[in-house]
């Protein structure tokens, strides 16, 4: 079974949960994709009444041209459920976005979510975050160059993320993506805590205590993991 049809298999399990007057928060990323397609047609086929909230300019373009309702995120009292999916989860539930440079706007839709589900292929399971991918953060450009070498003096292994060797990546807010290839990540919440507190860092790519199921897609098919939260830390 290759990786896509593990995606897609997982996205659609995690469809079974949403019901009829839901809020759903709508990720971002190519797994969320599958979810949007399976919501469009249970919306239609069940005439479900459910509103989306949207993480990234990509899903919102998405969403609308599947018919999927939407409000923004400051129109809707609370939302229900956020599905989405992750760069990396490690042993202990906790997870790096990496890919869309939308963490930020992903982040503030699943604080505002009652329950986050993650939807990924078994790939994206690891025993240490960092390995595979790096942690993005987000800066503002204007003195991105000094927060770069205190990136580099704390030993984080920074580069500026671009589209080509000319031109930054830019964000949804219009900044600086500087990604962290830190190989392994063995204390994620300090990590996290000094990020937060750097002048210039608007945000990171670190998603902790946050997710109450993931839906994984193996060969054996979808695998539902629920975090032990007194074993979190």
């Amino acid at each position: 079974m290759d990786v896509e049809d593990k995606k897609k298999m997982a996205a659609l399990a995690a469809l079974d949960h949403i019901q009829d007057h839901m809020i759903i928060g709508l990720g971002t990323g190519t797994t969320v994709q599958y979810m949007l397609e399976g919501l469009a047609q249970r919306i239609q086929q069940e005439h479900l009444n459910i509103i989306g909230v949207s993480t990234s300019d990509r899903t919102t373009k998405a969403a609308n041209a599947l018919n999927i309702p939407m409000k923004d995120l400051d129109d809707v009292g609370h939302i229900d459920l956020t599905i989405d999916g992750a760069g990396e989860i490690d042993k202990h539930f906790q997870g790096i976005k990496d890919g869309g440079a939308a963490h930020e706007y992903e982040k503030m839709v699943a604080i505002s979510s009652d329950k986050n589900f993650w939807i990924v292929d078994d790939s994206k399971l690891v025993d240490t975050l960092g390995h595979n991918i790096p942690l993005p953060v987000e800066v503002v450009p204007y003195g991105s160059t000094k927060v770069f070498r205190r990136l580099a003096n704390e030993g984080l292994n920074p580069s500026f993320r671009m589209v080509d060797k000319d031109h930054f990546y830019f964000t949804h807010e219009h900044n600086y993506v500087i990604d962290l290839h830190l190989q392994q990540i063995n204390h994620p919440h300090h990590l996290a805590l000094w990020l937060a507190h750097q002048v210039g860092i608007l945000e990171h790519g670190l998603f902790l205590d946050i997710v109450d199921e993931v839906f994984v897609g193996t060969d054996q098919g979808v695998k539902n993991l629920v975090p032990e939260r007194e074993k979190r830390y």
